[in-house]
């Protein structure tokens, strides 16, 4: 555990988080949306300081990133916990754990985690698995030491980033895959918890801070199918450059998702073909 950075105190001991775009306010005693990030006396803490869920030694393209670094390996790292609630998330039980009180993850340090990267023969560490925003302060210290070191950082992230941790955080990473859900704040909202507004300021930071960046949407049958919202995403992503690659993922029944189908392989080529009339780089993923 160790106090946060990213926070204001408020009035009567509450405190307000920066550290995401929920931006919660949080009495006396508990945390915020992620259950990761703690009001104590005053002060906010971060309960995954140094406590690793998982670590792994990746391919890049798994996150997925397909122009950046490729054919190196990646060292990926992931806490407990996460500021969406998503129902198809397929690392539920380490994202959503948080949210039952339950912190757990091996003790380790900045240090340590440069050092294993280092010598399993990564060229860079990834923030992944679960959402590396709610430990953006320990991924500060990390990444530091990984940047003296040699390697590159990489933010694997729903994008639901508030400006002061971009601002806190961008100049230490080099990439960035970010999930454009769906391009409906109604999607957000009823799925995530969230809204789509916050995710598309994220995208226009990252593109203009010239950090390296490609985006992921998980087709899910009924939910953000429809031809209308895929044309939507495609533009929006071309009207940045239409040289940022466009990852199309195939969903598969999970979590609280497990009654929907597999994303039937026609509407991922129904997507790639709609991809491919505003953008040179699409990929098809989970077929």
């Amino acid at each position: 555990m160790k106090k946060c950075e990213l926070f204001m105190k408020e009035k009567n001991n509450f405190v307000r988080c920066l550290a995401c775009s929920h931006k919660c306010l949080i009495p006396e005693g508990k945390t915020g949306i992620c259950a990761v990030r703690k009001n104590i006396k005053g002060d906010l803490y971060l309960l995954v300081y140094n406590r690793l869920i998982s670590e792994a030694v990746d391919p890049i393209e798994k996150k997925p990133l397909f122009h950046f670094l490729p054919g190196t390996k990646t060292y990926s790292v992931a806490t407990v916990g996460c500021n969406f609630r998503c129902g198809f998330c397929q690392n539920y039980e380490i994202s959503q754990s948080s949210k039952g009180g339950k912190i757990y993850g091996h003790e380790t340090s900045a240090k340590k985690i440069v050092e294993v990267a280092i010598k399993t023969g990564c060229k860079s560490i990834s923030y992944t698995y679960n959402e590396p925003i709610i430990y953006i302060e320990f991924i500060k210290e990390i990444a530091t030491l990984a940047k003296k070191k040699g390697l590159k950082n990489i933010f694997v992230t729903n994008g639901y980033m508030s400006k002061e941790a971009f601002d806190y955080i961008s100049d230490y990473i080099d990439a960035m895959n970010i999930d454009l859900k769906a391009f409906s704040d109604e999607f957000y909202k009823k799925i995530c918890g969230a809204s789509l507004n916050p995710v598309l300021e994220t995208i226009k930071r990252v593109y203009k801070k010239k950090t390296h960046i490609e985006i992921t949407t998980l087709i899910i049958p009924g939910e953000n199918d429809s031809k209308e919202e895929l044309e939507k995403i495609a533009k929006f992503i071309s009207g940045l450059n239409k040289e940022i690659p466009w990852h199309i993922s195939r969903f598969f029944p999970m979590y609280k998702m497990a009654d929907k189908p597999i994303t039937p392989l026609d509407s991922l080529k129904k997507a790639e073909k709609i991809g491919k009339k505003y953008l040179k780089y699409v990929y098809l993923g989970n077929i």
